[in-house]
């Protein structure tokens, strides 16, 4: 793999190091800005709102920036958003920051598989793509708990420092490697992802995600609250937790990404969502318990990310029968959809901790990834009305970002 290909892989790095670091830090966060728990949690919510609206929104706009002028342009905003995050003066100074790196963030993962394809022979596409969401997957395992310590030990402004060094050392690596010479695709109009926005289907697919991970993100927004106020975790402990938790995550992206080869989409998310809202349930009655609540955040992690590669070969399957000239705007919008479901989540969780408290949020959450099953069964049953036979294959294990 070209040298440029790993440029973009400590790009994806960074990026995703900087959309969930901000998990393990909103007590520290909250106690250090004065705010609630609950607002703390909202800079979830924010950035993911960059995110869904940088990707279809700016990608279009900026569809005929030549790639590399784009992508340096992309990393020097990531790299303020999160200088002008570590100097943040208050609150909402941190939450201006935050959307400007979610900006950043959308288009990034945009255009990234353009590039990424663009540097390899047709036959190795789709493993340049992988390797670039590696980056992903790397930072929920090393990214997110080392920056979850350096917080913890020396303030949560250092990690936000520390994710702008290595904004940096990614710009300069696609400086000097990604070549100058990249093919333009021809840009997605806005009005081509509205057109894909009215089909019921594929608006189906987007409640699927939207819910499936929105149930996610209400329990896990306030996970690292959950371990110290209820489980008896250490603040510097909650580093070695969300350590676990990559770990588990990157096994069961893996896991999922086969088990939508191997049973097709539908089957697969049956499960997963399953899973999914089985352990969201089990944390309301194990969190109380340290060594119990640490074994069900390991099964979580499991199951968390696994309906990603389900869900996004069943959007593109869909929206080759739905919206067959619009295959690679219908998985871009499902992207969005990933990213509403993280900002609802983060935002409902926040009002679920100010009402009712903390443990409301997993059984909530359960309740709410038990809706995304539902959607899920639906959309099987229909298919089967439609005489349509789901394809297995095609699914790897990538982030949804």
């Amino acid at each position: 793999m070209p040298l440029a290909l790993w440029a973009l892989t400590l790009s994806a790095f960074a990026i995703g190091t900087t959309e969930f670091v901000i998990v393990g830090l909103i007590p520290t966060i909250a106690a250090s800005l004065g705010v609630s728990v609950p607002s703390a949690g909202l800079l979830v919510s924010l950035y993911a709102l960059g995110v869904a609206i940088g990707a279809p929104v700016l990608t279009a706009l900026t569809g005929r920036v030549p790639r590399k002028h784009l992508l340096l342009g992309l990393m020097a905003l990531f790299t303020v958003g999160n200088l002008v995050a570590w100097m943040a003066p208050g609150y909402y100074a941190l939450m201006a920051a935050r959307v400007l790196t979610g900006l950043a963030h959308g288009v990034f993962f945009s255009i990234g598989s353009t590039i990424a394809t663009s540097l390899v022979s047709k036959e190795k596409a789709a493993s340049a793509i992988a390797l670039m969401f590696t980056g992903l997957t790397v930072a929920l395992v090393t990214g997110v708990p080392l920056g979850t310590w350096i917080g913890q030990s020396f303030g949560w402004q250092s990690t936000f420092l520390a994710v702008s060094l290595l904004g940096v050392i990614a710009f300069i690596g696609s400086y000097f490697l990604v070549p100058s010479q990249i093919a333009l695709s021809p840009p997605a109009s806005l009005l081509t992802q509205v057109a894909v926005l009215r089909k019921p289907r594929l608006l189906l697919v987007y409640a699927m995600t939207t819910l499936g991970y929105g149930g996610t993100f209400i329990a896990f927004t306030y996970l690292a609250p959950i371990l110290q106020e209820v489980s008896g975790f250490s603040a510097s402990s909650v580093s070695l937790v969300m350590l676990v938790y990559g770990v588990s995550v990157a096994f069961g992206n893996i896991w999922g990404g086969k088990l939508a080869d191997k049973k097709g989409p539908i089957k697969a998310l049956q499960i997963v969502f399953a899973l999914l809202a089985a352990v969201l349930l089990l944390l309301t009655f194990t969190a109380s318990n340290t060594w119990l609540a640490l074994g069900t955040v390991l099964l979580w992690g499991a199951v968390a990310f696994g309906n990603v590669p389900g869900l996004q070969v069943y959007v593109v399957q869909r929206a080759e029968r739905d919206a067959p000239q619009a295959v690679d705007v219908a998985s871009g919008l499902n992207i969005a959809a990933f990213n509403v479901g993280i900002a609802l989540g983060a935002w409902g969780g926040g009002l679920i901790v100010a009402y009712l408290g903390l443990m409301a949020t997993p059984w909530i959450g359960a309740i709410v990834v038990v809706g995304a099953l539902g959607l899920t069964t639906l959309a099987g049953w229909l298919d089967r009305r439609d005489g349509l036979v789901h394809v297995a294959g095609a699914s790897r294990a990538v982030g949804a970002h």
